[in-house]
């Protein structure tokens, strides 16, 4: 039985700036946190930075030729914001706006549509320096990064991103400290957490004055949960506070200006001076699309005792005391990264998001895709396994559309084995090849298998 996709389903891939680019030092680009934090011994597997990475930066041209013949019809790219504004100031450097420029036209003469991403997590270090996210004067000056954005690329980029996966930003960066600044303060993480939805909207208005006619979208990561014991009150009040902390908080804010209640109860002090007055009219914003990032369901098994001690820069300001190991039917079912495949998942949580918050428009999975321990054998990369999770999940996905969740697009996470950030090179989720000596790179059978559903739109 054939599968297909809607008539115009748009098919891409995406990267990310700091993860592909390399040429750390070239062309007046300025140092990002990540040069800083993959600098730091101990932060990042083998200690690996992003100086190099793929190279992109000066082989972009051939990523493109490799997208043209896998037959995508997006590629979501971010830009650096160090490239641009390398003191996170209102100093431009213009050799980094004519690299995006370059880019940008390059891709569409190839008859690729460009689909950028503002913020994907390289903040300039002069600005984490007085603070980062945590500090509230952020969300101006990414306002008026975001205008400068729209009015140098604005006439050619039709769909925009503001920020990519704010719970990372704000609970890995400044709580749980395994990402860039490696912070472990959760007043911080709650101000970030704050100061992005912001500042998503805040760019969003400034791009609009500049485009009114585009779509700006934000991009989180999502997730289901499977409880174990639904009839435990202290799981169900944790995957609740869970699901608020991880789905909603994002989504409440531009819809209704607010964020869920029992979230702000359970961070009590906490989030005191964070919140001030008229911050329910600046929350609230038109957002066009929702851009979802999806790779595993999560699960909670039962409670753990009242004993337990906290987890030392978690993700929440409540002591975590859930077993969120997966069940054992389910150990031999992980990727490299040590996450299940549950490719059901995407089909259910779309739906998921399209019944609790109809008024979106339209959701666009912006990344799915799995890391496994690839062997390169005379030259291929025979990568069953990922393979098997990219149709398994297209199907999960075409399923929930055709049930009536309005999806009208897929970004292959990603195009280019690159910097997995904590875990360096350790981990590749591309569907080419990168060799880190040569930077030669080679299509793998997921990819070969993508070109495929792509000029068929479907199995």
């Amino acid at each position: 039985m054939s599968v297909k996709f809607p008539e115009g389903f748009l098919w891409g891939t995406a990267t990310a700036s700091y993860q592909i680019e390399g040429a750390f030092d070239v062309d007046g680009r300025g140092v990002s946190i990540w040069d800083t934090f993959s600098k730091t011994p101990g932060k990042v597997v083998n200690g690996d930075t992003g100086d190099n990475a793929c190279d992109h930066y000066n082989r972009f041209d051939e990523d493109i030729a490799i997208m043209k013949d896998l037959g995508v019809k997006a590629y979501r790219f971010s830009i650096a914001w160090p490239r641009l504004f390398p003191q996170g100031d209102s100093v431009r450097e213009e050799r980094g706006f004519d690299f995006y420029n370059r880019l940008i036209n390059a891709l569409i003469a190839a008859d690729i549509e460009p689909m950028v991403t503002l913020y994907h997590w390289d903040l300039p270090q002069t600005l984490e320096d007085q603070g980062g996210w945590a500090n509230r004067e952020i969300v101006e000056k990414f306002a008026h990064y975001a205008q400068a954005c729209a009015q140098a690329f604005g006439d050619r980029i039709n769909s925009w991103i503001t920020l990519n996966e704010p719970w990372c930003v704000s609970w890995l960066g400044y709580s749980n400290g395994v990402h860039a600044p490696g912070k472990k303060d959760f007043s911080l993480a709650i101000a970030s957490a704050h100061h992005t939805a912001l500042a998503h909207a805040a760019a969003s208005r400034a791009i609009k004055k500049v485009c009114p006619n585009v779509e700006v979208g934000l991009t989180l990561n999502m997730s289901n949960t499977h409880i174990e014991n639904p009839e435990d009150p202290e799981v169900m009040e944790l995957a609740a506070l869970g699901d608020s902390n991880l789905n909603r908080w994002w989504i409440d804010a531009f819809s209704t200006g607010h964020y869920p209640q029992n979230l702000l109860d359970a961070y009590g002090d906490l989030k005191k001076d964070i919140f001030k007055p008229g911050d329910a009219e600046l929350l609230k914003v038109q957002t066009d699309f929702l851009g979802v990032n999806y790779y595993s369901d999560g699960f909670i098994r039962s409670a753990l005792p009242e004993d337990k001690p906290a987890i030392e820069g978690g993700f929440m300001p409540f002591p975590q005391r859930a077993n969120m190991a997966p069940p054992p039917s389910l150990a031999n079912s992980l990727t490299a990264m040590g996450w299940v495949v549950t490719p059901e998942g995407l089909g259910n949580l779309v739906k998921k998001i399209h019944r609790d918050w109809p008024h979106i428009p339209y959701i666009v999975i912006t990344e799915n895709g799995s890391a496994y321990e690839d062997v390169v054998v005379d030259g291929e990369i025979n990568d069953t396994e990922r393979t098997s999770y990219l149709v398994r999940h297209l199907q999960s996905l075409q399923s929930a559309i055709a049930e009536g969740a309005p999806v009208k697009g897929y970004f292959a996470w990603s195009l280019l084995d690159n910097f997995e950030w904590a875990e360096g090179y350790n981990k590749r989720f591309g569907l080419v090849h990168v060799d880190y000596t040569t930077f030669k790179r080679t299509p793998k059978l997921s990819a070969k298998t993508y070109k495929v559903i792509i000029s068929k739109n479907g199995f």
